[in-house]
């Protein structure tokens, strides 16, 4: 009995990974360049994001993801409210894709997921622009968009396998 009640409270807590994870790499950096590689970058939080977002909805709440953008604007010193909107419309896309799939495919996600960050970058990097007249390196935007691009694969059939240890046997999966 006992071995049965710790093994399902440590389920409980690795159900709140995906929240602390985004709060590490929000925390953290926005782009996760340890390596100090010139164009090297990529942004955990998006493939996170839509990650959670796209798979087990309930795993990352609307309003968690929103504080998390708070948290990364004052931590890269964006304007306040510029990572929210932008992990919102991740979140939007996710959710529209997981209405309209029949068949789930990660080569279908992922392509899908490029299209999303570009969209979602494009108004970032627009409202940055235009209304905070910000400079931006675009080689190093095109550069995070490739990198973060390749990489959800790899994290995709991580989350993939942790999901299906973790959350078996659980609604909406």
């Amino acid at each position: 009995m006992s071995v049965l009640a710790k093994s399902t409270t440590f389920n409980k807590l690795l159900s709140f990974t995906p929240s602390i994870l985004l709060f590490v790499a929000v925390l953290n950096e926005y782009d996760l360049n340890y390596l100090n590689f010139k164009y090297f970058s990529f942004n955990f939080p998006f493939i996170l994001i839509f990650y959670w977002s796209l798979k087990r909805s309930q795993s990352l709440g609307y309003g968690l993801i929103f504080a998390a953008g708070l948290f990364n604007d004052v931590v890269i010193g964006y304007p306040i409210g510029i990572s929210s909107l932008t992990y919102l419309i991740i979140c939007g896309f996710a959710a529209y894709l997981r209405n309209i799939t029949l068949r789930p495919s990660l080569i279908n996600d992922l392509f899908f997921f490029l299209f999303t960050i570009l969209v979602a970058n494009s108004i970032n990097y627009f409202l940055l622009i235009s209304l905070f007249s910000i400079e931006l390196n675009y080689y190093e935007l095109m550069g995070n968009i490739f990198f973060t691009f390749i990489l959800y694969y790899l994290f995709a059939y991580i989350f993939d396998i942790f999901r299906k240890n973790i959350f078996k046997g659980k609604k909406n999966d």
